[in-house]
């Protein structure tokens, strides 16, 4: 027990710690952290499931489209609403293929007849 509040205690320490740090170092501890266990999680999956992963993996871009819409969203052009209306037509192709990927893996398991 005492070695579990020693935990919560360091972890406590660490987080007030973090309070007073660059935010952008601290988003990018957290990109970094992301990627490697993003890596980490699709490397361990067997290899006939990387197909359907993949696929799933497009349709969170829905995700973008709302960061997307939201940065087009003023009234003024600006160059944000333009990167933003690119984000927009870029997300819905990924999103639509990864889709339509996802329907014709599918086909091929039916069986015919």
């Amino acid at each position: 027990m005492e070695h579990m509040q020693h935990v919560v205690e360091s972890a406590s320490n660490m987080v007030s710690e973090t309070a007073h740090a660059d935010p952008f170092v601290f988003a990018l501890t957290i990109f970094v952290l992301a990627v490697f266990v993003g890596y980490y999680v699709v490397w361990n999956v067997t290899p006939a499931l990387h197909s359907p992963l993949m696929s799933v993996t497009n349709a969170v871009s829905s995700v973008i489209i709302v960061g997307a819409l939201i940065a087009a969203g003023p009234a003024e052009t600006t160059f944000s609403k333009l990167a933003g209306f690119a984000a927009v037509i870029l997300a819905s192709i990924n999103i639509f293929g990864g889709f339509i990927v996802t329907q014709r893996m599918l086909q091929m398991f039916k069986k015919k007849g």
